[in-house]
């Protein structure tokens, strides 16, 4: 290209332009001739020099010989085509991988891009914003999760938005969980790590945002308050974990890049298998796409080992559920929800009457009555009274040894 005067690649590159937006069905082959100021059988002869030569044969033909590397025009248009037909809600990245993998069509990423901006199927990048410093990666798997909650059209328009909560590692970015829910809240989280913890152990840490489920904050835009605890902040606490709540988007570079990654693949995934609903997108997570994230996307830890720690427990119900402490009447019920709870006689005390208990509300719906240790009795979604277990019978809770020191803690009283 040094052979050549600034205005010949000008006039060069602005030809391509008009013939690629020509080529993509954006104009008439008669509007590119009247763009470039000739006629329309000088139209047709830059047409055939440009498939026959490719983009070389654009210059004068008396300085340069045509390149060896040209891309004929019928690929040219086929690209094209299939990008605007078939993948044009696709990132860039993505249309190369589909193109190798579905189409056999060896292209590089820069040509395809430069093709793709040319012809105004794809928009060019914007200026990046001011300089950041990327901040390491945890060594081992488990010392620090990313739990986040994304709100998209992800089966497309017409379909309504839904949100998607992704918990995955910071060390090596493997999904650990991944689900659509109707709407992200402290019940659906709680759901996704007491899956993690079921499948994973027990980590170190948890890096979310300063969503009011995650952490009280009294002023906005202002520090949360580290004293009162939400529900999940609680439940993080009594399994001794770390919860790191970012302060800007900006912190959280690595989900918001997941999830721009995800907001450009997942979603032209769902739509060429015709998935709209909730349900068949979770199965869709689970048999497919989690795995295939995994196995793209995932860096080998800086380090060998892992932080998880199995865990030994056997009340992650109770601990992942809505907490709140109530005073039993005189009659023995508990109210809580607009519901009336009925505790039954206990062998350990004759009445309960002005007791303070604590009602959980477990992610299944369900309810329980708890008096210290005890358990008074367990309850359907309506607080109608299940049949007691043995030990709900005796008036003592089945714990395992290493739940003690966690089941003779204050439950909070605050949500």
């Amino acid at each position: 290209m040094g052979l050549y005067a600034a205005r010949v690649l000008e006039r060069a590159m602005k030809v391509q332009e008009v013939i690629l937006r020509a080529v993509s069905g954006k104009i008439l082959w008669m509007q590119a001739a009247e763009i470039l100021g000739i006629s329309d059988r000088s139209m047709r002869r830059w047409k055939q020099r440009y498939e026959e030569q490719g983009y070389d044969g654009l210059f004068d033909r008396r300085r340069q010989r045509p390149s060896p590397k040209r891309v004929p025009l019928a690929t040219v248009e086929q690209v094209l085509k299939l990008y605007r037909e078939r993948y044009f809600d696709f990132n860039v990245k993505h249309f190369s991988e589909k193109l190798e993998e579905e189409h056999g069509i060896q292209l590089s990423y820069s040509w395809i891009k430069t093709a793709l901006q040319t012809a105004g199927l794809v928009e060019r990048s914007r200026k990046r914003g001011q300089h950041r410093k990327k901040r390491p990666r945890r060594p081992l798997p488990g010392m620090l999760l990313h739990v986040d909650g994304s709100t998209h059209a992800w089966f497309g328009v017409g379909h309504g938005q839904q949100d998607l909560i992704v918990v995955f590692d910071d060390a090596t970015s493997e999904i650990y969980y991944a689900r659509f829910e109707e709407q992200e809240s402290s019940q659906t989280v709680m759901q996704a790590l007491k899956a993690v913890v079921e499948q994973r152990g027990l980590f170190c840490s948890l890096y979310a945002d300063r969503g009011s489920h995650f952490v009280y904050t009294p002023t906005a835009g202002g520090p949360p308050d580290r004293h009162q605890k939400t529900q999940i902040g609680r439940a993080l606490e009594q399994l001794g974990i770390e919860l790191i709540a970012a302060h800007s988007p900006q912190a959280r570079g690595r989900c918001e890049r997941l999830f721009g990654t995800w907001q450009g693949r997942l979603v032209q995934e769902l739509r060429l298998r015709h998935i709209t609903s909730r349900e068949a997108g979770n199965r869709f997570l689970c048999d497919h796409w989690i795995g295939s994230h995994n196995g793209k996307f995932t860096v080998a830890a800086e380090q060998a080992g892992t932080a998880f720690v199995p865990y030994r427990g056997s009340d992650l119900d109770k601990i992942f559920s809505h907490q709140e402490q109530r005073v039993v009447g005189q009659d023995n019920t508990v109210r809580f929800e607009s519901l009336v709870l009925q505790v039954e006689s206990q062998t350990f005390r004759y009445s309960l009457a002005r007791c303070r208990v604590l009602v959980c509300r477990h992610l299944d719906n369900g309810l329980s009555l708890y008096y210290g240790q005890h358990l008074l009795g367990r309850y359907d979604p309506q607080g109608r009274l299940l049949p007691a277990s043995g030990a709900q019978r005796q008036g003592k809770p089945r714990l395992a040894r290493g739940d003690l020191a966690q089941s003779r803690q204050a439950p909070s009283l605050k949500s």
